[in-house]
């Protein structure tokens, strides 16, 4: 594939291991007959003060700052200090994570500055399978069964929280997910709706949203209304403190072109008197498996352009930007790319946050960045991840990896 390059894997633990009280290399050698081939230098450990060292190693990208932890008892408790993870603020680009489908919750996660794929486990979920949705640093993952049991961790730090269960209707049939952290205190909101058919009718679904504030440790909820000809998704993301949501339509007598709609709910306002409806807006065209980004506060929709004799045959991928409540498409998915998937079904995750977005096959491992900001798409470096059998889905999410968010 274009612009391919080799790979090599790290686990983890390989960065935050445990080091030994390693001695600073002193200027001077009082011990006759030991090496002397330090004798006369000096170490910087003796001259770069604390601040300086922290300021330093502050820009180093996050996988090489675990490395460095490794080098000396000093370095291990500067990389580790509650002073350090705080004084922190550089941006890093995020990291795409890929697993097998109902697989472990085991997998790799791609760095996209230093091109490399780094072994990485989750904590607090069993399997891969999770609803999953991210923000400055943290990811939220609800169970696909129930529904019920919602986490929140930092992956790489691997500091975790369950949250108590959401209110409203028991096993949905739809349900959506979505997690916005605030960068500067680090309290963040859950949003979770869900959508439930009502008895022997089709055309009418409940319709709910609940949100969870980690500041109070409460739910409440926002909306509760019912839906006529539409029904719930499972695509949702907090953008600019508007939730937005992906519906679908199911008056199959209707406009046939109509597939999804979106609608919004101002999470600052906390409005219950307005029905979602009201926000309705269509999508650019007739869609399959369309994912719902936060691009630096810009709301970003992914989505594979379906034949229209054929819905479930994709003829080509674009990516949309949401201005003032008009749908611009930003970027298409060059032909060439495309046929590097090896799949034309409807089946395909994406991703996105920072200036990246992640595109990649559920039946196969590659994966495609797309810069925003440039204007480019290459190709991820190999991932070791192998096809054990030929039936084999993959999936994936990306996420910011950062050390001072907690959840």
């Amino acid at each position: 594939m274009e612009g391919e390059a080799s790979w090599e894997t790290y686990p983890l633990s390989h960065f935050v291991v445990e080091t030994a009280d390693c001695k600073p290399v002193s200027g001077t050698n009082n011990n006759a007959g030991t090496d002397v081939v330090g004798a006369g230098a000096v170490s910087l450990d003796n001259i770069l003060p604390d601040d300086i060292l922290e300021r330093i190693v502050s820009f180093l990208p996050v996988a090489s700052i675990f490395r460095a932890s490794s080098v000396c008892k000093r370095w291990h408790d500067i990389v580790h200090s509650r002073r350090f993870l705080w004084a922190i603020k550089l941006p890093h680009k995020p990291w795409y994570f890929m697993f097998t489908c109902n697989d472990t919750a085991a997998g790799y996660a791609y760095d996209p500055i230093l091109r490399k794929w780094y072994n990485l486990e989750l904590p607090c979920i069993e399997r891969s399978n999770w609803f999953t949705s991210s923000s400055c640093g943290l990811v939220c993952f609800m169970d696909n069964d129930v529904r019920s049991r919602i986490f929140v961790c930092n992956p790489i730090t691997r500091d975790w929280r369950r949250i108590p269960e959401p209110p409203g209707v028991e096993f949905p049939d739809y349900s959506t997910l979505a997690i916005s952290v605030d960068r500067e205190s680090h309290q963040y909101s859950v949003a979770v709706a869900k959508s439930k058919q009502a008895p022997a009718d089709f055309l009418q679904w409940d319709f709910s949203i609940h949100i969870f504030e980690s500041e109070t440790g409460l739910w409440s909820t926002a909306v509760m209304e019912v839906l006529f000809g539409w029904r719930g998704g499972d695509e949702s993301v907090i953008c600019h403190g508007v939730l937005y949501c992906l519906i679908h339509c199911t008056n199959v007598y209707g406009n046939a072109d109509l597939r999804h709609g979106l609608v919004m709910y101002d999470l600052s306002a906390r409005s219950s008197h307005t029905s979602v409806m009201r926000t309705l807006m269509p999508v650019p065209c007739s869609l399959t498996c369309a994912r719902l980004m936060n691009v630096k506060d810009r709301l970003v929709m992914v989505g594979g352009i379906a034949k229209y004799d054929r819905q479930d045959i994709i003829k080509g991928i674009s990516i949309w930007e949401l201005h003032d409540k008009e749908w611009r498409e930003i970027a298409k998915m060059p032909h060439r790319y495309f046929q590097g998937f090896g799949e034309l079904d409807d089946v395909f995750a994406s991703s996105g946050s920072d200036d990246l977005i992640f595109i990649q096959s559920y039946g196969a491992t590659a994966l495609l960045v797309f810069d925003m900001n440039q204007k480019q798409w290459k190709w991820s470096a190999k991932c070791p991840v192998t096809k054990r059998f030929p039936l084999q889905l993959f999936s994936g999410f990306c996420f910011e990896p950062r050390l001072e968010v907690t959840s």
